[in-house]
């Protein structure tokens, strides 16, 4: 139970959701909403994931050369 929702209210709303987005645009939802949320707390933990990347990207790069 979430949030005061049971099993059939849960299929319910996605079975709207279905509808109303569609089956292939779905995932493409859940993901940016994911991002969303991962950004959001790395902002309220104050972490910097570019920074992070960017550090990785450039010790790939040098060896590359």
């Amino acid at each position: 139970m979430i949030g005061g929702l049971g099993f059939g209210e849960i299929m319910i709303i996605m079975i709207i959701l279905i509808f109303i987005f569609g089956a292939r645009r779905l995932p493409e939802i859940g993901k940016s909403l994911g991002e969303g949320i991962k950004n959001f707390r790395g902002a309220l933990t104050g972490s910097d994931d570019k920074s992070i990347n960017d550090k990785s990207d450039s010790s790939k790069d040098k060896k590359k050369d």
